[in-house]
């Protein structure tokens, strides 16, 4: 299975709260958020491991290769206005396989993760999506399942069937880059639309609950998922 994390962000948020590293290297329980990634994906088996990030990440790009040494990362360094144009730009390093993607940012428990993997990997489905029914998240995405966790809508608005939110970890088949590709073709914009999409065009998905899932938004993110992880 190959690994992809999306760290094309600015972090602008995290900057103007006085956050001088980067978001990649901003380090949790000693170590920087991106590194704990690659090296939780590598121990799961990671046939490859990509990972864009943006053209005004020096240091990211120095630790990248550094790292690239050890473990099997492909980068691609490209400034773009979204994390579904971020996919798009790693897209061709996934074909051949399914995949497992995430945000750097997005900070879970490595044992729940490992459980979500093993899920995945025994899955027929198109695709298995985090889910998490803690709300902690400024514009969160709504899950709509049935009850056998199938995902049939990613609602703005929460509606009597959504229990969830997303958890912003994707395992998806290779056909789902298919429809990423129709996706920019129609200029679409943004991973929710990206995701709708995929409903709309019949793929089945379904729902992979977690216990929390924290994003690093802002400055006081930093601390919550320092205690959630020492928890």
């Amino acid at each position: 299975m190959k690994f992809a994390i999306i760290a094309a962000g600015e972090g602008s948020r995290l900057t103007q709260e006085g956050v001088k590293e980067p978001k990649p290297l901003i380090k949790l329980q000693g170590i920087p958020i991106i590194e704990r990634l690659v090296m939780l994906f590598a121990s799961l088996g990671a046939s490859s491991i990509c990972i864009i990030i943006n053209s005004q990440q020096p240091k990211t790009l120095e630790m990248l290769k550094k790292l690239q040494k050890q473990y099997p990362i492909e980068f691609v360094v490209k400034d773009t206005p979204s994390s579904m144009h971020s996919l798009h730009a790693i897209s061709h390093l996934l074909r051949g396989d399914r995949f497992c993607l995430t945000t750097v940012d997005t900070i879970f428990k490595e044992k729940e993760f490992t459980e979500y993997i093993k899920a995945f990997e025994a899955s027929k489905c198109d695709g298995l999506m985090a889910v998490t029914d803690y709300i902690d998240d400024e514009k969160p995405l709504y899950v709509e399942t049935d009850g056998e966790l199938n995902i049939t809508a990613f609602n703005d608005k929460p509606t009597t069937m959504s229990r969830y939110i997303s958890g912003g970890i994707y395992g998806l088949q290779e056909n789902a880059l298919d429809i990423l590709d129709r996706c920019m073709d129609s200029g679409k914009e943004r991973m929710r639309n990206f995701q709708r999409s995929l409903v709309e065009n019949g793929l089945k998905l379904k729902a992979h609950p977690f216990g929390k899932i924290i994003d690093i938004d802002h400055a006081g993110d930093i601390v919550k998922a320092e205690s959630f992880l020492a928890e």
